[in-house]
């Protein structure tokens, strides 16, 4: 009599080779979160930022029709020296390059890619310089999404020292000059300091 043939059932079963793809998986997810993790106070300073500079020009918007500006128009918060106004900005700091709203938009996209491509040589992985790209990722990222959406950034901070009157700005335009001057005094002392630490 032959033997009995032995069936599908019968058959050992390998062990899958897919547990060790799996592991690879599982770890690069983890290098996702770590890389992410590392940068914690950039992203969450460029979002605190992004979202004070949003919620306060919709606020104006809703209180004060585009265009209000001077007396009468505005509201005066402190006489002779600090009101809110309601106006629009198609150029850069200072009114530069108006009209060229597009063009600047661009111009903010690119400036945010070439911080993500050279965050490296830019030390961003250093404590001391993240709140400095926090604060200018969420300013730019704020003005971007105005011209955007209105062709025009919002400003409605109005200063005046005596007979000057400070260029109109906002949220967004005070968190990129604070971070430009904290990257700038930051960078300033890393020579004389051998104890800055990366973020883990």
């Amino acid at each position: 009599m032959s033997a009995p043939t032995p069936s599908v059932n019968d058959t050992p079963k390998s062990r899958p080779d897919a547990l060790p793809g799996a592991q690879s998986e599982v770890t690069s997810h983890k290098s996702y979160i770590t890389s992410f993790l590392a940068y914690r106070s950039l992203w969450l300073l460029a979002t605190i930022v992004f979202s004070a500079d949003q919620i306060t020009k919709e606020m104006i918007a809703a209180r004060l029709p585009y265009g209000s500006f001077g007396p009468g128009r505005q509201i005066e918060i402190i006489p002779g020296f600090f009101n809110l106004v309601h106006v629009g900005n198609t150029g850069a700091a200072w009114s530069m390059f108006s009209g060229k709203s597009l063009g600047l938009a661009f111009v903010a996209v690119g400036a945010l890619i070439a911080i993500f491509i050279w965050r490296r040589s830019l030390g961003l992985h250093y404590r001391g310089a993240q709140p400095a790209f926090g604060l200018l990722c969420g300013g730019i990222l704020g003005n971007l999404v105005d011209r955007v959406r209105h062709g025009h950034v919002i400003d409605f901070l109005d200063v005046h020292f005596g007979s000057y009157i400070y260029p109109t700005f906002n949220v967004a335009d005070s968190a990129i000059c604070v971070g430009v001057f904290w990257y700038v005094f930051w960078s300033l002392r890393q020579p004389a300091e051998n104890n800055a630490k990366p973020e883990t």
